[in-house]
């Protein structure tokens, strides 16, 4: 121990003068752009600055964290090629590595840039062995130390608190090993401590503990796009946001040219997640909602359910397909243009011919307008080169701006902008019915149309769905401005198909990982099959990857869950979890207020976070009597704030997790809306150590099994 505390030490220092030597090159950088002649030309000193000035503001930004989590230690036999170890994908195996040790950590550490490293990045290809080497496999890999630091710590040598080794390579000449031969790995207490230390704040990195499975799939190549149907617990969220800095670290070119963006349900979402990417030193990846992607202007108007329903129905978009197109209009006069004293003319019929194979091409509205106006200009230049010859370059310029060209484009394919076209479908019925004829019903359009049509589309209130339709105009005119090299979507589920048409635009040169659970799909458009939903996304031939096998919530909890599956409806194997540690209560109570506080009272005694989850027209109420019988509280908005217990709205849950549950009442939230069953699922799976059920009413059928009060008691902590 003391030995790798000394360690510990030689890399923190190594990593405050990388630091340092950061800050000092952007001082003396900013001299040297500042001194004449002295970098070339003002355009390269200037890349030069903003480089240094990045790097230098990663770094400083980086959470501090213990610099290493684990150890390698290759064998000097058995390391080559002909041993069949370590011959997976991106894992070198040559004789380079014999007899050599590795630290892995979340990023790379060295004296300076030239230097050997102290301590890998957990991307770095010889790192993948951390994560996949086994006594069946060792993959040249004789010693897998992983080390302990205490919770919290910032890397301190003194806060490295234990070691583990597995030898997975017969040593010491006894023709032995402590692995299983089962292609397992050992139960590690570390690891366990790891995934089953309290939750506080925001959600943390999963490096030290990734799983091979999982690693599979964080290191997919970046043209891959693939689903990951991932059961509560078993690390999907985790997943593609170490995907992301894998890929920011495998590409970094690729990505830089086009972005990763990370898409997450909702604000508190966002927040909970925000800190993972830092962690593993990716500073510049934008994180938002597809709300966000869409705010062209203020949500201000709410739309009733069948008008949100039908809104984001994937038939609108042919709906507003054909408003925008349907202002494209055969020509029925022929253009004359003036050219000095003569006049160039072009028949009807032919401008008409012209229009319509533009139509047939099916071009961006605006990029279809363009062309035409390219190609009456190339009829005019016909007609010139018969009468004098080929034309010059202004000549063609001059016609493409001419009056004539101009007015002749407004009357056959005029200018649109988004909020237009969808102002005039929402405000006038004969403009509806035309446009929907055959794809929506009658009952339908009149949920749409706006009660009182504003006098022109800038006087529009829009919603929150309206704002979804113009994003798709928008498509329709030009493409976005914005497109990403990868894109993360979580909780895909629950993605209407106009939703996902918002993302498929944005990643249409780039590749996508795509989170979710059927099981956990809450809105009313949530899809219940994946081959639909990627479809919608632009990737119908991306696999499929089911991750059943969880981490985070206890066993009697997931049993709880799987108990609901049945009667959801959706085709989602059971999950299992490793995790045996773990209480879960039920209790019928006379007085639900004082149980909680009671309940609340208890948890507090323990560590870590607790939330009260009620159904959402009761969550004020509990909150109102926890306030009352003194519990200071803290809302989903408020992560990290200083009070211990959160109550939160069941529609607030989703993403989130606690070390204690309380769960109020379960009938009710099965009781407040259509799809309440896969509501109370995600709310049954929150918990990481304890869910206390009180309830008055009833339990829902599914969850009859459980008597009350019970309680469910598996091994103690940390216990495999």
């Amino acid at each position: 121990m003391t030995r790798e505390r000394a360690y510990a030490r030689v890399c923190r220092d190594a990593m405050a003068r990388t630091v340092a030597d950061a800050q000092e090159r952007v001082t003396s950088g900013a001299g040297v752009v500042r001194e004449e002649g002295v970098s070339g030309d003002g355009a390269s000193a200037e890349a030069l600055g903003r480089a240094l000035r990045s790097w230098a503001k990663e770094l400083r930004e980086e959470p501090e964290a213990p610099l290493f989590f684990g150890r390698l230690d290759f064998s000097d036999r058995d390391a080559t090629p002909e041993t069949g170890h370590g011959t997976g994908p991106g894992t070198p195996t040559d004789a380079a590595h014999e007899a050599q040790r590795y630290y892995i950590g979340r990023r790379r550490v060295a004296e300076h840039p030239a230097a050997p490293p102290l301590v890998l990045d957990w991307r770095a290809p010889v790192s993948r062995a951390f994560y996949q080497a086994t006594a069946a496999q060792p993959r040249g890999v004789a010693v897998r130390r992983r080390f302990g630091w205490a919770p919290g710590s910032r890397g301190a040598p003194e806060d490295l608190t234990g070691l583990e080794d597995e030898h997975l390579t017969p040593h010491d000449g006894d023709g032995t090993h402590t692995g299983t031969g089962t292609g397992e790995a050992p139960a590690s207490a570390i690891v366990a401590g790891e995934i089953e230390r309290p939750r506080v704040g925001p959600m943390r990195d999963i490096v030290a503990t990734i799983q091979p499975e999982q690693d599979d799939l964080v290191r997919g190549g970046l043209a891959e796009s693939f689903c990951v149907q991932g059961a509560p617990g078993t690390g999907k969220t985790a997943v593609g946001l170490h995907r992301a800095a894998y890929l920011l670290y495998t590409h970094p070119r690729r990505i830089a040219r086009g972005g990763l963006l990370v898409l997450g349900p909702n604000e508190a979402f966002l927040r909970y997640i925000s800190q993972v990417l830092p962690s593993l030193g990716e500073v510049g990846v934008r994180q938002c909602t597809v709300g966000d992607l869409v705010a062209r202007h203020p949500a201000v108007a709410e739309d009733g359910e069948e008008a949100a329903r039908v809104k984001h129905d994937p038939r609108m978009a042919a709906v507003l397909r054909r408003s925008l197109y349907g202002r494209v209009r055969a020509p029925e006069e022929p253009l004359v243009v003036p050219d000095g004293s003569y006049r160039w003319r072009v028949d009807a019929g032919e401008l008409a011919r012209l229009v319509e194979l533009v139509e047939r091409e099916d071009p961006p509205y605006e990029v279809g307008r363009e062309r035409v106006r390219a190609r009456v200009v190339a009829l005019l230049r016909d007609r010139a080169e018969r009468r004098a010859g080929p034309p010059g370059a202004e000549w063609l310029r001059r016609m493409g701006r001419a009056r004539a060209v101009t007015a002749f484009l407004d009357a056959v394919w005029p200018k649109a902008r988004p909020e237009e076209v969808l102002a005039q479908l929402l405000g006038d019925a004969g403009e509806l019915s035309r446009s929907a004829d055959g794809l929506l019903t009658g009952p339908e359009q009149r949920a749409l149309l706006w009660e009182r049509a504003p006098r022109t589309f800038r006087g529009a209130r829009w919603s929150r769905a309206d704002l979804v339709l113009l994003d798709e105009v928008a498509g329709l005119i030009g493409r976005p401005e914005e497109s990403y090299g990868h894109v993360v979507v979580d909780e895909a589920q629950d993605l209407s198909p106009m939703e996902c048409r918002v993302i498929a635009r944005r990643s249409e040169y780039g590749s996508l990982t795509v989170l979710g659970d059927l099981a956990q799909g809450t809105t009313p458009w949530a899809a219940a099959r994946w081959p639909e939903q990627l479809a919608h996304l632009g990737r119908p031939e991306a696999r499929v990857v089911p991750l059943t096998t969880g981490f985070r919530v206890p066993r009697a909890i997931v049993a709880a869950a799987n108990a609901l599956l049945d009667s959801l409806d959706v085709p989602v194997p059971p999950a299992r979890s490793l995790r045996g540690d773990g209480e879960l209560r039920v209790r019928e109570v006379p007085d639900l207020a004082r149980a909680t506080a009671e309940a609340v009272r208890e948890a507090l005694t323990r560590a870590g976070s607790v939330a009260v989850i009620a159904a959402d027209e009761h969550a004020e109420a509990a909150r109102a009597a926890l306030t009352g019988a003194g519990f200071r509280t803290t809302s989903a908005e408020e992560i990290g704030g200083e009070a211990r217990v959160t109550v939160l709205p069941a529609s607030a849950a989703k993403g989130l997790e606690y070390d204690h549950v309380i769960l109020l009442e379960p009938s009710a939230i099965v009781a407040a809306e259509p799809r309440g069953a896969h509501r109370l699922y995600v709310v049954l799976t929150r918990a990481v150590s304890r869910l206390d059920i009180l309830h008055t009413a009833p339990l829902p059928a599914a969850l009859t099994g459980m008597t009350a009060p019970s309680t469910v008691r598996t091994h103690p902590r940390g216990a495999r």
